[in-house]
């Protein structure tokens, strides 16, 4: 029945189906509308609003026309997940931060959504005029913008600043994270109800969203939630296209695979998320090529799928193409320094995805005799007994490793000395090159518990069993692949500094939510095999209330310490005041590292005049008296007015009298390396500027 047939009310699961794809839905139109639009220079409200619109409308029409009865939910448990979602994006839009000065990359990103909000184009204008002309003591880059020819390129893939755009235009582009992290409740909720049924609905959202990494990124311009919302929202457009059948299937597959797929346009790391959506797609083209195949992930209302599972493969796979094609344009011709900065990484990303991909041809092409092979009859509990071990090593990993990495490029002797300064405010051995990663397990446990990361090991033992034994569960294929590769892969190597919460981040996009996912159906396991051993409701009810109450405490225990206390609060209006007081025409120089660093994008930006640092030797804080003064007749010569800015008033009173223009004070988050963050520290920001005379 179609969802417009106005002689039924929908049901209360058809509306939460719905409702927990039309946010994935809805960033997905967005960004295949922006992106085309931002690649030409055209990102401008009154063009990409009207087709953004146009395109996530166009998407929704094809994704939920004719949806059947997908996630099994009340009115209450719908309901419940609604108020959950509402509560946390209101709790964090009051609790948001205001990152804009740009010390890490939270305010690289909301940098970089004001410039192109503003501007609709990129790279960055250099606007070298403004100065009389190039220079070789010009820097126009910063931290996270690359002073390039063609211009100041900003680091990061260009989706999430997209997204945050659309808050800067509506007025409200610091509290667009917490809208993202209710939305990402939303999806992860749905998830839930189509795996495991609309009673773990509400538990499930509740466990999400008060976990702090969650709160976290849900407080501030970060990539992950918005990761989550299409990664997850594609598994739950793929279940919705399995599950419904008929004429319109492939369709609805390519769609979830397109979804999923641009991923790669919000997170480098997303290419590696979608690895098993490639091997899924793959799987189900093998299972074209055998008799008697049916798709993998078709419940008992799905009815059989028009052209078999090997359409659905190769619609996923077209669907996939498209969307993480878009990712790698948009690398190529938007982020290629932040690539470059990142090649260590990223070629054997590549590699992987290559072998995975050569690994997904074969097993397509040799499936016929892939089928004829006889399965070991120890093969499910083996497999079983390998997601037990792999947990059991992440949990000992402590004690027989210890990660470490020398250093050797710039980046790394920054990354080591950061390591140095933590580990003495955390009262710890110094040895800048420890990145902590043995830890790794240790960090889903303090933000989600241990109860939780037990129940989803034994779902996820319990679930590869079933599938290697006679193909039971098939629905959760996908899921668990997806959630057992990116959280081996991203516990293994988080690649990230390992302060917390700064490193939980790396959890958000797939571990946390994944593993909350796995731990409730085991809860839910759980319960079924006390019934069948003949125990009665009342025995059952404690099951499920004792095990919800394990699963929601945890976490929330840790979030405790720093869920009510916002931090680097205060900016916005520093920032602006710093702005009024900068002259008409001005010509920015920053002539001092710190204030370089943070504060050139800043006025770029923000404040709408030209900068550019003064470029300094290595070892100094200020560059040379003669190059500043070199530039300030130039642009003086230039019909402009130069404007100094240092962070101390002794590093400006060499070419003018020194005012303070910003005094900041302020928190910021914790920087813990051993144990969860359960504080905040103090921050403390000064610019000084003066006017040559």
């Amino acid at each position: 029945m179609a969802l417009t047939d106005p002689s039924r009310r929908p049901s209360a699961g058809r509306v939460l189906a719905v409702l927990s794809v039309v946010p994935a839905l809805l960033v997905a139109g967005w960004l295949l509308a922006g992106l085309p639009l931002l690649l030409l220079g055209w990102f401008r409200p009154l063009v990409a609003v009207p087709l953004g619109i146009a395109v996530a409308g166009a998407l929704c029409v094809a994704a939920l026309r004719r949806l059947p009865e997908t996630a099994d939910a009340t009115g209450w448990q719908t309901g419940g997940v609604l108020a959950v979602a509402l509560g946390s994006g209101v709790f964090n839009a009051l609790l948001h931060s205001e990152q804009l000065i740009v010390r890490r990359d939270p305010a690289t990103y909301a940098q970089y959504a004001i410039w192109i909000a503003e501007h609709g184009s990129l790279p960055v204008d250099r606007q070298e005029a403004a100065f009389g002309g190039a220079d070789p003591a010009l820097d126009f880059g910063s931290v996270g913008f690359y002073d390039r020819p063609e211009g100041v390129v900003p680091q990061f893939m260009p989706g999430p600043p997209m997204v945050f755009a659309a808050g800067e235009w509506l007025g409200g582009l610091l509290v667009s994270p917490a809208v993202l992290g209710a939305l990402a409740v939303l999806v992860v909720a749905g998830v839930a109800a189509r795996m495991g049924g609309g009673r773990w609905a509400v538990p499930t959202a509740l466990a999400f969203a008060v976990s702090l990494p969650v709160l976290y990124t849900s407080r501030t311009t970060l990539s992950e939630i918005t990761s989550l919302i299409l990664l997850f929202g594609g598994v739950a457009l793929l279940h919705d296209a399995h599950t419904a059948g008929g004429r319109g299937s492939p369709g609805r597959v390519a769609l979830a695979g397109l979804v999923a797929g641009l991923a790669v346009l919000v997170r480098v790391d997303g290419l590696r998320d979608v690895l098993p959506v490639l091997a899924y797609a793959g799987f189900l083209i093998a299972l074209g090529r055998t008799r008697g195949g049916a798709p993998a992930g078709a419940g008992a209302r799905g009815g059989a799928v028009r052209g078999g599972p090997g359409r659905l493969g190769l619609a996923l796979l077209g669907g996939l193409a498209v969307g993480a094609g878009l990712g790698f344009v948009a690398a190529a011709v938007l982020a290629r320094p932040y690539l470059s900065y990142l090649s260590r990484s990223v070629v054997p990303l590549l590699a992987v995805c290559a072998a995975v991909l050569l690994l997904t041809v074969l097993g397509a092409a040799l499936a016929p005799r892939l089928a004829r092979w006889r399965r070991p009859a120890f093969l499910p509990a083996a497999g079983a007994a390998a997601v037990v071990a792999v947990m059991l090593g992440f949990a000992v990993r402590p004690w027989v490793q210890q990660v470490t990495r020398q250093p050797v490029t710039e980046e790394d002797w920054l990354t080591y000395r950061f390591i140095e300064v933590t580990q003495r405010d955390n009262g710890l051995p110094i040895d800048g090159s420890h990145l902590y990663f043995e830890n790794s397990l240790y960090w889903v446990i303090w933000y989600i518990g241990f109860p939780a990361v037990v129940l989803a090991t034994l779902a996820a033992a319990v679930l590869v069993r079933r599938m290697l034994r006679d193909g039971a569960s098939a629905e959760w294929l996908l899921p668990l692949a997806l959630i057992g590769w990116t959280t081996v892969t991203t516990l293994l190597r988080p690649e990230i500094t390992p302060d917390h919460p700064w490193a939980s981040r790396r959890l958000v996009p797939v571990v946390l939510p994944g593993l909350l996912l796995l731990a409730f159906w085991g809860l839910a396991w759980v319960r079924d095999k006390a019934r069948r051993l003949g125990y009665g409701r009342r025995a059952q009810g404690w099951i499920a209330g004792v095990g919800v109450v394990l699963l929601l405490v945890p976490g929330a225990i840790t979030s405790i310490g720093t869920a009510f206390t916002p931090v680097e609060r205060g900016e916005r209006a520093a920032v602006e005041a710093m702005c009024a007081a900068i002259p008409p025409r001005a010509s920015v120089l920053l002539v001092e590292r710190v204030t370089g660093d943070r504060f050139t994008q800043v006025v770029r930006g923000v404040c709408g005049a030209p900068s550019a640092q003064v470029r300094r030797a290595e070892s100094t804080d200020t560059p040379p008296e003669a190059d500043v003064r070199r530039l300030i007749a130039k642009i003086r010569a230039a019909g402009r007015v130069p404007v100094l800015l240092a962070a101390q008033p002794g590093q400006l009173t060499a070419y003018g009298p020194p005012r303070q223009v910003l005094a900041l004070r302020t928190r910021q988050d914790e920087r813990s390396l051993v144990k969860p963050p359960d504080g905040v520290w103090s921050l403390s920001a000064t610019v000084w500027m003066a006017l040559p005379a």
